[in-house]
């Protein structure tokens, strides 16, 4: 029980920083979940990114739901997403109430404004983190280029490709590189 309590708790002080969506809080769940509470491991985190990405719902409260049940099961995933969701559903309720009489307020406009760049920030902190573990060889610059290429410039070819198609055609991709990489390691070792 005391876990589970640990883990509900733990989620409730990220829940209450998520400013920014989901990869502005990349290197807050690197430091609270991998580094401090040795919870997971960087790659395992970036893997669980990569699924909160592709499925509905918020990116950090889908990592919260996965990492708690890789600790306790279904109770576990249960605990880490009602903590993750404990906190910004409270302050949501506080702002909600009182936001329509300040919002236009300048000290409100300017804590806005530097909320705005601190959430830059951690999102571009974010990105390097993952180009840094993603992109790590030619193989993966080159999908990196042609999905971004397709993504990017998709309002100007003649086709639409949606993101969800990139992403299975992603993984796809990488299973038949790692498949090819796999077999020309196979046949490197039985010549020798």
């Amino acid at each position: 029980m005391n876990d589970l309590l640990d883990l509900y708790w733990t989620f409730v002080k990220i829940g209450c920083v998520t400013f920014g969506g989901g990869y502005a809080m990349l290197p807050i769940l690197e430091r609270e979940l991998a580094d401090k509470r040795h919870w997971t491991t960087l790659d395992e985190l970036q893997d669980y990114f990569a699924i909160g990405q592709c499925t509905p719902g918020i990116i950090a409260l889908n990592v919260s739901t996965f990492l708690g049940e890789k600790r306790h099961g279904i109770r576990g995933a249960i605990a880490a997403t009602t903590g993750f969701l404990t906190g910004p559903v409270l302050i949501i309720l506080v702002i909600a109430m009182f936001l329509t009489n300040f919002a236009q307020e300048p000290l409100v406009q300017h804590a806005f404004a530097g909320i705005r760049v601190c959430v830059c920030v951690l999102i571009l902190q974010a990105i390097l983190r993952l180009w840094k573990k993603s992109v790590v060889d030619r193989f993966t610059l080159g999908l990196y280029l042609v999905v971004f290429i397709l993504h990017a410039f998709s309002g100007f070819l003649p086709f639409r490709v949606p993101a969800a198609l990139l992403v299975i055609l992603s993984g796809i991709a990488g299973v038949a590189a790692a498949g090819t990489k796999d077999r020309g390691n196979g046949k490197a070792g039985e010549s020798r």
